[in-house]
């Protein structure tokens, strides 16, 4: 059973306004999301496109429904662009999670990525680095990591769809080149498993290098369709590929346990990007919460 003094439980507003999507539940205010997400029972959240910047007036609108924030997505282009571009953007958001009282940023590389393309089929257009690619992204990761340390902070790793680190085989050597006193991985089971990966392999050989997580189920029908279809990340989403835990293909029980046995601190953050119009967002919340409960003990 997870021990609930050591892992806290956050939900993402992805699942009420979809951040790359933004005609996804344009209509859902801030206030909604945030006042649904206590009301199922979650204790924190990540940063969705809505949330004010305004320091004071999140936390005050946090601290009313008793939430806080767990970590935010942070976009780096170390293949593509000069790093201080990245430094510069980094800097600004590292400190402002500080602020709010976060431990760990989420960085995804976005360079070369196809994840925001809606026309790009997913899995023939993946993305791959090249050596010296590779060569501008570890060195990148490890100044982005001393940068979070300045502030008592790790970045977590966020392995993606339609991006150059997705594959059982890219982890493996992210995990292998990158030092892991300054690079971290975020575990998204979803990502994992509509990937094609062996996800509870991946758990068990990084286990000591993951400090946040993202519970998100996959619904298989729609990830072969997408596969066969070559369809976009973006169509997949809006056809459904993504759901709340206990909804989809993936048993979380064996996560569950091995987070627990191996004595994992953080956040566990329900993830599942949704079109709100057709999977009521306090609905799907209130049925993962029940799910987690019932799998974790949490």
């Amino acid at each position: 059973m997870v021990d609930d003094k050591k892992v806290k439980l956050a939900i993402a507003p992805i699942g009420w306004t979809n951040d790359d999507l933004p005609e996804l539940g344009g209509e859902i205010t801030f206030e909604q999301c945030i006042s649904e997400m206590a009301l199922a029972g979650f204790q924190g959240c990540e940063v969705g496109n809505k949330y004010p910047r305004d320091i004071v007036k999140l936390k005050k609108a946090l601290s009313l429904r008793g939430l806080t924030i767990a970590s935010a997505w942070f976009s780096s282009f170390l293949t593509t662009k000069p790093f201080e571009e990245t430094a510069a953007a980094f800097r600004e958001h590292r400190d402002f999670l500080f602020e709010m009282c976060a431990k760990v940023i989420v960085v995804s590389e976005q360079g070369k990525s196809i994840q925001g393309e809606m026309s790009t089929p997913l899995f023939e257009k993946k993305p791959i680095f090249t050596d010296d690619e590779w060569k501008l992204l570890v060195e990148g990761l490890h100044r982005l990591g001393d940068l979070a340390a300045e502030k008592g902070m790790k970045i977590v790793y966020h392995h993606h769809m339609g991006t150059g680190i997705q594959t059982t085989e890219e982890i493996a050597r992210l995990m292998e080149e990158t030092d892991r006193e300054k690079v971290s991985l975020l575990y998204d089971t979803g990502h994992l498993v509509f990937s094609g990966e062996d996800h509870l392999n991946i758990l068990e050989k990084y286990q000591d290098r993951i400090h946040h997580v993202h519970l998100k189920d996959v619904r298989g029908n729609i990830a072969q369709l997408a596969r066969e279809q070559k369809w976009s990340f973006l169509h997949a989403v809006k056809n459904g590929v993504f759901t709340v835990p206990g909804d989809g293909v993936i048993d979380f029980t064996p996560v569950f346990d091995a987070l627990s046995k191996c004595g994992f601190e953080g956040w566990f953050v329900v993830e599942a990007e949704q079109d709100p119009a057709k999977a009521n967002p306090l609905e799907y919340a209130l049925n993962a919460r029940q799910y987690i409960r019932e799998t974790s003990g949490m």
